[in-house]
């Protein structure tokens, strides 16, 4: 490790072996919750809300304080943020008093400022371009179902829906990371930004995965190992349900698109989750499911990434104790 300070605001920050370490350390918090304590003191760490919450709010408060921190919960609403103050003065504040800065928010480019004049790690917990936490929370998920962290490369996921959201440019960037094989499929206008796409092909050439997108439901599902899907609508677009949903139908995870998956084949959803919509309460709560092993898994790849992240920057591998 060198002394250097790292930030997670999209999941190419971290690079395979990188993201590997953090997957086996979450398996390790899986096992025992209080496995590491970086931020006993307490020490505080900061968890900012632009947007609502359950899992990230639940996950990261009660994880820091697992990791012997405390979690400063601040709304939007509460805050000076929320009335114009600009995020550089609020990251030069808050990081001469916090550990960490994770904050859930609408802009990237929110995030990539708070990072440039913060002096402690700072954490994308989700914004309209990307969800990292989220994905390090599913793929160890699968590590959990499919034979650890080492088994995940060469897996075939595949993602349905909106594909032009946050949630699939993850998958996309996160799977390529993994050195997974990653499809995701949705309708003509709701495919991914190109230049996402260009991106996730460029590290899946080096980890040897590979990624296709396609309008293909049932192509991006054949075989697959792991299928995702999210909500069709994002916060804030609810009164227009009966209009956004239309193109998504034809993505609806059903047992018949399961079907064609795998047949031990998981089922994924990072919640909350409109059951008849885009996936059957027949998929959803059904044998292939493992939607509440993956909320619960929020909790320890997030404290895995806030030790690896705290780890580096302190030059203390120790905190991360034996991965193998």
């Amino acid at each position: 490790m060198t002394h250097e300070l790292r930030h997670m605001l999209r999941d190419d920050d971290i690079n395979h072996e990188e993201q590997k370490q953090i997957l086996k350390l979450g398996m390790k918090f899986r096992e025992n919750r209080f496995y590491a304590r970086p931020f006993e003191g307490p020490q505080a760490v900061a968890v900012l809300f632009d947007k609502p919450s359950t899992r990230t709010r639940s996950s990261f408060s009660i994880g820091v304080a697992e990791l012997g921190g405390y979690p400063l919960v601040i709304d939007k609403s509460s805050s000076q943020l929320g009335r114009g103050e600009p995020v550089e003065d609020t990251a030069r504040v808050l990081t001469r008093m916090a550990y960490g800065i994770v904050w859930r928010t609408f802009g990237q480019d929110r995030v990539e400022t708070m990072a440039k004049y913060a002096t402690c790690p700072v954490i994308n917990a989700l914004t309209d371009q990307f969800h990292p936490c989220q994905i390090l929370a599913d793929f160890l998920t699968m590590a959990q179902f499919r034979g650890g962290v080492d088994a995940l490369a060469g897996q075939t996921i595949a993602y349905l829906g909106d594909a032009a959201n946050n949630m699939s440019n993850s998958y996309l960037l996160g799977g390529a990371v993994a050195g997974m094989h990653v499809r995701v499929a949705g309708p003509e206008g709701y495919l991914p930004d190109p230049q996402i796409v260009a991106d996730a092909k460029a590290i899946a050439e080096k980890t040897g995965g590979s990624i296709t997108v396609t309008t293909d439901s049932q192509a991006a599902v054949a075989d697959a190992d792991c299928v995702f899907t999210d909500t069709w609508v994002s916060m804030g677009e609810e009164a227009e349900y009966a209009i956004r949903s239309k193109p998504f139908w034809d993505y609806q995870v059903n047992p018949e698109l399961m079907k064609l998956a795998k047949p031990d084949a998981l089922f994924q959803h990072c919640l909350p989750a409109y059951r008849g919509k885009e996936v059957t309460a027949s998929v959803i709560d059904g044998p292939q499911s493992v939607v509440w092993d993956e909320a619960e898994n929020r909790l320890h790849a997030q404290k895995a990434l806030m030790t690896w992240l705290i780890a580096w920057q302190r030059e203390d591998p120790s905190l991360l104790g034996d991965l193998d």
